[in-house]
């Protein structure tokens, strides 16, 4: 599974959570940096990606058009890079069973 970070999440992000989730990037690192929601949307639909992030609007999205794409909806509220590492890493097996297994739009992770 490879994960979009949002543009709410740190670009740093991404070299720490390759192992688990190979493939993934951040916004700004693929050049979609501003776009709105719809934009990023459709880019994660047409590459396959996951989306994380910490706002609803694409939990909205989910509702309102359906899946893909899947979603990882972090509600952890401001907290660092290193944590927001080890949320993604710490819920691995989570997400996958949510996502992949049981076919879940989106995880919500407190």
């Amino acid at each position: 599974m490879k994960l979009l970070l949002d543009e709410n999440l740190s670009r740093r992000i991404v070299p720490f959570i390759q192992g688990l989730y190979p493939n993934s990037t951040q916004v700004a690192l693929i050049g979609l940096e501003q776009s709105d929601d719809k934009t990023i949307r459709l880019y994660a639909i047409d590459n396959d990606f996951v989306i994380v992030t910490k706002d609803a609007d694409y939990y909205d999205m989910t509702v309102l058009y359906g899946q893909p794409p899947k979603i990882i909806w972090l509600k952890t509220g401001n907290q660092s890079k290193a944590a927001t590492i080890k949320t993604l890493q710490d819920n691995q097996q989570a997400i996958e069973k949510a996502l992949m297994m049981d076919n879940k739009a989106c995880i919500e992770i407190l």
